[in-house]
């Protein structure tokens, strides 16, 4: 049976969904069903959530788990007394973090998201359009500002992967795709040879592949595994010749494929900082 997973905070609520999802991926066979309740910043908010957490343990005969990252001590110690499981990740880290700084956290609401964090939003919008502006090969003329490239087959990842990291890390992602008659020739295109350094290779296993294109193009020879099984290993054969860097993203969630991308532009900001 399915449990309840409610996810509550005094904001957007991303970070304690990524946090709890986090820690819920480490349980196999455990299957649950979201709640999700953001900008709680009120008592009179936190009673209506509270209501519908003793509702669902009712209807359900399951106790919910919730997950927090409310700040208003008043409020998490309200959600304190209900019969249900409680994992207040504010609290957790928060006491230990004063005793180690020697200093008292503020409590203060929307505190990451304050104008002080202005700077960093701004360029987190400027990466998204970024990436955006520079999808799919359509633009190539911003591509020296561009902190890094990715190339690959239709549908390997390229565009969510560049929206990640740029909405999350401020990288400047531009991707280009490899088509049919790029990997005939056996040549990096033209427009590329000159950012050779920027340059990041995605792939996939053919069969994932073909699962994905025949999701938008069913029954047409893009989406065969036989079209598949051949760009891949046309794509890893460039990769190769070229000597350009490449993920297998067959198994990889966009934060697992993004936190391996980071690591490769810091390791070549070193070099050339070197």
């Amino acid at each position: 049976m399915k449990r309840t997973i409610f996810f509550l905070a005094d904001h957007t609520g991303i970070t304690v969904e990524a946090m709890g999802r986090s820690l819920l991926s480490q349980f196999d066979g455990f299957t649950y069903e979201t709640v999700h309740w953001p900008f709680i910043d009120s008592l009179d908010k936190a009673r209506r959530v509270a209501e519908r957490i003793n509702q669902t343990t009712i209807e359900s005969e399951q106790k919910p788990i919730v997950f927090t990252t409310l700040v208003d001590p008043q409020i998490r110690d309200y959600f304190k007394q209900l019969d249900v499981p409680v994992m207040d990740f504010f609290e957790t880290f928060t006491a230990r973090l004063e005793e180690e700084l020697q200093l008292p956290s503020s409590h203060a609401l929307g505190r990451f998201h304050t104008t002080d964090n202005n700077r960093a939003y701004d360029q987190r919008i400027h990466a998204v359009n970024f990436a955006l502006n520079n999808d799919d090969g359509a633009v190539t003329r911003n591509y020296t500002t561009a902190d890094l490239i990715l190339i690959g087959v239709s549908r390997v990842g390229k565009t969510p992967t560049c929206l990640f990291l740029g909405l999350q890390h401020s990288v400047l992602a531009a991707n280009y795709p490899l088509t049919e008659d790029d990997l005939e020739n056996d040549l990096l295109p033209n427009v590329l040879n000159s950012y050779r350094d920027k340059l990041y290779g995605l792939t996939i296993d053919p069969h994932q592949l073909q699962r994905i294109r025949q999701e938008r193009r069913p029954d047409r020879r893009y989406s065969s595994l036989e079209q598949c099984k051949m760009e891949i290993k046309l794509a890893e054969d460039l990769y190769k010749h070229y000597t350009i860097p490449y993920l297998d993203t067959t198994s990889m969630s966009i934060e697992e494929i993004s936190a391996r991308l980071l690591q490769h532009i810091n390791r070549a900001a070193k070099i050339t900082n070197d």
